[in-house]
């Protein structure tokens, strides 16, 4: 995985610095999230690994499956992703360049993961709270999971915070096999 990200590093961050000087942040990370999506398709997979495609084959094909999606810079930098061979690295990329975006605006997206459905000021003043404490704009996507018996659980990022009985009990049942 870290191989993927360091081979991934250098285009995410060319795309990053081009979107970001031309304000189109909005605009890249859904022509690189739909990129992302193609390159990942069963049948696309197999024309990205034919050996007996050229690396222009492989990028106009790509190009033509994503229609009229991409722009014509776009377009040049699928091109020169294939001609180093890394289409399949796509979704590796995309998800570089979101995290670059997100650092840019200062936002986050929240998981938080409860026993019970969350009523939407349950969720405002959860946000709210996380907002202080990341210092970054939150984003929540809320889930519940019957199996935590109680509270939360919340992943930022690599910031993972349970709160959850389940994660309390599983704390004690450690505590005491020690």
């Amino acid at each position: 995985m870290a191989e993927l990200t360091t081979l991934a590093r250098p285009y995410a961050k060319a795309a990053f610095e081009h979107a970001q000087a031309h304000q189109q942040l909005a605009n890249w990370s859904a022509m690189l999230g739909l990129a992302a999506a193609v390159s990942e398709d069963d049948t696309m997979q197999r024309v990205l690994k034919a050996p007996r495609l050229t690396s222009a084959e492989k990028a106009t094909t790509f190009i033509d499956v994503c229609g009229d999606k991409f722009d014509v810079k776009a377009q040049n930098f699928i091109h020169v992703v294939a001609e180093n061979d890394r289409l399949l690295l796509l979704p590796e990329i995309a998800a570089l360049f979101d995290l670059y975006k997100a650092e840019q605006e200062k936002s986050v997206d929240v998981e938080v993961t409860s026993a019970f459905a969350l009523n939407q000021e349950q969720q405002d003043k959860l946000a709210k709270v996380l907002s202080a404490r990341l210092n970054r704009e939150v984003r929540l996507q809320v889930a519940e999971d019957a199996a935590l018996i109680g509270g939360v659980v919340i992943r930022a990022g690599d910031l993972v915070i349970d709160g959850s009985v389940r994660g309390k009990l599983a704390s004690l049942a450690e505590a005491l096999k020690s």
